[in-house]
């Protein structure tokens, strides 16, 4: 039977428990070092607590190696690789081919950052022995299904959270401008900052808006078609995210997921466990920059979000009057003191919190900027924040107990779903009970008592119920059954796919250019190895990026703001993305459908651009 995944994010220990609880059926997790969210880390031994909570449940633990590595470090990420095999993580996500070079006994999985996006590539890295690619987020439905049907690989795919505009793995625009690089785990997202778009002469044509800011994803209403596409691991973004948004996202996810399967006899989830919310899951009252289902039905204008790179939220309606100290909605809207509005203006975007609501006149904290015509979202929903707060929300694994009396022993067998059992006993004299029934019942309800344990027995047989059991003993023997069975359950080894290196597997191209980032030796044997004749020095080592490619994208500003130039563009001659000092030149690949930018020399005189700090936006 095939399996499905919902693969979760964790920053932490803390993070990764509220992940399975909520239903996650793998967890990824970065380690100390040489993952692509630097301000993600963590110590090996917390990894190994992950690992010891996951597998109780079937959950798989992928840990994230996924950075350029340069030569001087590939004896560090060698040790740091095997010390995480060695504390129990099921597969490595990795960006650089030294660590297929490695021997490594674990999966390996491709990362995004390897910039997964022809069937060609993804049939290539199966047969290098990747046992999964992880997918560009840009693609659409058509070359997904392309893909899956082209290797023997699984394809694992982003289905929720940030997205990046320049194809993952092939952007240097954060190390262009602030020498912070994205492929070594340190972006600083400037491509959420506010960008002019000018002309050859210099001419503003956009001035100060987020033109490569682009909404956040949300393909919670496409799971069953990308499921029938082949898809086998659904991925939620977010390793800098809170617990509030990780529990809220998962259980929406696993509810959306679960439903998808129950309609497909033939599928299964790829863990086991029950996860009941004890709040109503909604992704639009976590985090958020708008919902987009980006080019998934091709690529279309639409996806951006123009007038502020932080979280809008839930839209609630518009402005319609504004009167001293207050403004009313056009619109009933559930809004409560304490909650936080974005609102969207002809001059941009602006905050505040509400302080009072009667009907639909709201008393914020702060007026200004507040005009009629605004669209008001609520970005802090202070009610849901704290159910969110204060779930209880667990994760238990159906099991059934039979209980077995005798005159000289008494046994408890607990057997889970997957037919895993344990039992635990007591030789000793009983006496008979003066009322078998009632002893009976009691059995029965002790059996069934779990307490805090990963267990929710549901059924139970009592044999023997003519021999009277106290309490006491009972309730002894019932725990050493179930911590048996999760004993049990942890030891049991997850299975794997460790797969080698085909020698005779032909990379798909001849020759690797500067954006293909090879940093290092064994990077580069593997790729000689593997046919190609040709690698440029890579662009992550270059003294200077004028006049190289920094960022190519299947998002288009001109198709963004109605100017295709395939549709006949007012526009002609070039155009210039600026920043500051910074200016680069955008190159449109039409037969592609592609933009790219090109980093021009900097602009002497201009004032330096305002930088956006990478922790504020939460990518």
């Amino acid at each position: 039977m095939r399996t499905v995944e919902l693969l979760a994010p964790a920053r932490d220990y803390a993070s990764a428990v509220v992940a399975v609880d909520a239903g996650a059926d793998a967890v990824y997790i970065g380690g100390a070092r040489f993952g692509a969210r630097q301000a993600a880390g963590n110590a090996t031994a917390e990894i190994a607590r992950v690992v010891e909570y996951a597998h109780r449940f079937g959950v798989r633990v992928h840990a994230t190696l996924n950075t350029l590595l340069w030569d001087e470090e590939l004896a560090d990420a060698e040790r740091q690789a095997r010390e995480l095999v060695d504390a129990g993580v099921d597969a490595l996500i990795v960006q650089d081919m030294a660590l297929r070079r490695m021997n490594l006994p674990v999966e390996l999985h491709a990362s995004t950052q390897v910039s997964n996006r022809t069937p060609e590539g993804a049939r290539f890295l199966a047969e290098a022995g990747f046992s999964r690619v992880i997918l560009e987020r840009a693609l659409s439905l058509d070359e997904i299904r392309a893909i899956c049907a082209a290797t023997t690989a699984e394809v694992e795919v982003f289905v929720h959270g940030a997205i990046c505009v320049g194809y993952s793995g092939r952007c240097f625009l954060s190390r262009t401008m602030s020498g912070r690089s994205g492929n070594r785990g340190a972006c600083s997202q400037p491509c959420r900052l506010p960008w002019d778009l000018t002309d050859a002469k210099g001419r503003k044509l956009i001035a100060g808006k987020h033109l490569l800011s682009v909404r956040d994803l949300n393909l919670s209403q496409r799971l069953g078609e990308l499921v029938d596409a082949g898809v086998a691991s659904f991925k939620i973004e977010g390793r800098l995210k809170d617990a509030g948004y990780i529990r809220n996202v998962v259980a929406y996810y696993r509810r959306a997921l679960d439903e998808v399967l129950a309609a497909r006899p033939g599928l299964c989830r790829a863990s086991v466990g029950e996860s009941v919310p004890d709040f109503t899951p909604d992704p639009a009252k976590s985090f958020t920059r708008g919902e987009s289902e980006y080019f998934l039905d091709g690529k279309r204008p639409g996806v951006a979000s123009f007038d502020t790179p932080k979280s809008v939220g839930e839209r609630i309606g518009r402005v319609a009057r504004v009167a001293g100290g207050s403004f009313t909605l056009d619109t009933d809207a559930d809004l409560a003191p304490g909650d936080g509005l974005c609102l969207l203006t002809p001059r941009g975007a602006t905050g505040t919190n509400v302080n009072a609501v009667e009907g639909r006149r709201i008393t914020p904290n702060r007026m200004e900027g507040i005009v009629p015509g605004a669209e008001v979202f609520r970005n802090c929903d202070r009610r849901f924040t704290l159910a969110l707060e204060r779930s209880r929300m667990r994760r238990v694994i159906p099991a059934r107990a039979v209980v077995e009396v005798s005159e000289g022993e008494f046994s408890i067998r607990c057997t889970d779903c997957e037919g895993l059992s344990a039992a635990a006993s007591r030789p000793l004299p009983l006496d008979r009970a003066k009322n078998p029934e009632a002893n009976a019942a009691a059995l029965r309800a002790q059996a069934m008592k779990s307490g805090d344990t990963i267990f929710a027995v549901r059924e139970v047989e009592v044999r023997g119920a003519e021999w009277f059991v106290p309490a006491s003993l009972a309730a002894e023997v019932r725990r050493e059954a179930l911590d048996g069975l999760l004993r049990v359950r942890t030891e049991r080894p997850l299975p794997h796919r460790i797969l080698p290196e085909n020698p005779a597997a032909r990379y798909p191209a001849e020759r690797l250019t500067a954006e293909e980032n090879v940093t290092n030796r064994l990077a580069e044997a593997f790729y000689r190895d593997h046919g190609v004749r040709e690698i440029e020095p890579p662009l992550e080592r270059a003294a200077s990026a004028v006049g190289h490619t920094v960022m190519r994208s299947a998002y288009c500003i001109r198709r963004e703001i109605g100017e295709c130039l395939r549709e006949g563009s007012r526009l002609g001659g070039d155009l210039y993305l600026e920043h500051g000092a910074e200016r680069f030149r955008l190159v449109f690949d039409c037969a592609a459908c592609e933009m790219s930018l090109v980093k021009e020399p900097r602009r002497e005189g201009a004032r330096p651009g305002r930088r956006t700090p990478a922790d504020d936006e939460r990518k």
